[in-house]
């Protein structure tokens, strides 16, 4: 016998993610699939292949920015354009105590595109875009006399393979 949820303001979040179809959860990850393909798609077009009206689509797209499994939209570059800045993939250890403080040192540096966590030798992975070589030297520069960085490793992306 199938137990009756209730609802509770409070208990909003829980209550969708319990109540929530796995139809309404497929629909999402293939609506989330469509964007990731074609951000700039319109929402009729989302609405069809989906099989869904577009005051639906328009909904689950503004629920799911709110609940930030959207966290925002971005331009991918011509190929052409991309070959014009180099890419650099660079592996961080840092001090446990500091990783913080890293971090947030890191971020503050607009040629640093992402900071992950990572597992094995090294703590952290960051990936570096800069115009020219000299710029990149000095940002590598940067990060490598960041307080709490023991050491860096950098390599050069000099070409991409795909991306998806």
């Amino acid at each position: 016998m199938r137990r009756k949820l209730r609802y509770h303001p409070a208990n909003r979040r829980s209550f969708r993610r319990i109540a929530g179809s796995a139809d309404m959860r497929d629909t999402d990850t293939q609506l989330l699939a469509l964007l990731k393909a074609n951000a700039r798609e319109p929402t009729a077009s989302l609405a069809r292949k989906l099989g869904l009206a577009r005051s639906t689509v328009q909904e689950r797209i503004a629920r799911l920015e709110r609940e930030g499994a959207i966290k925002g939209y971005t331009v991918r570059l011509s190929d052409e354009a991309e070959t014009r800045r180099l890419r650099a993939i660079v592996m961080i250890t840092a001090d446990p105590k500091q990783a913080d403080r890293v971090s947030g040192e890191l971020k503050r540096i607009a040629d640093v595109r992402t900071l992950s966590a990572v597992s094995g030798a090294y703590d952290m992975m960051a990936i570096v875009e800069a115009d020219t070589t000299a710029r990149m030297d000095a940002v590598l520069d940067r990060i490598g006399k960041a307080m709490g960085v023991a050491r860096t490793v950098s390599s050069i992306i000099l070409s991409e393979k795909f991306s998806r």
